[in-house]
């Protein structure tokens, strides 16, 4: 990834998710509960504690020292499908875009 976008704006969304909005404009909601694994993120299962994000580096962290890397938050926003299924790329759509047109 040439360029890496930060996170500029997050919000509680509820049940372990963050609405995110990135520099270059991007933005969505993303469940974290996929990541919440290990003994850093034990606490973060606790939705109070969940809640007491902050930005820190362009990217959602918490006081334990608990982060997501921006690019990870990133994939999951732009990669993650669309509730419209009309706004959905078209197999078309991406060939385009991998070939550069």
């Amino acid at each position: 990834m040439p360029y890496l976008p930060a996170v500029v704006e997050a919000e509680y969304r509820g049940a372990h998710k963050i609405r995110l909005v990135f520099s270059d404009g991007a933005e969505g909601t993303v469940s974290f509960r996929p990541w919440l694994k290990g003994p850093v993120f034990e606490p973060l299962k606790d939705p109070e504690y969940f809640q007491r994000f902050f930005l820190d580096g362009g990217t959602v962290s918490w006081p334990n020292g608990a982060d997501i890397a921006p690019e990870t938050l990133y994939a999951a926003t732009v990669h993650s499908p669309r509730s419209n299924k009309r706004l959905q790329p078209t197999k078309a759509r991406q060939r385009r875009k991998a070939s550069g047109k």
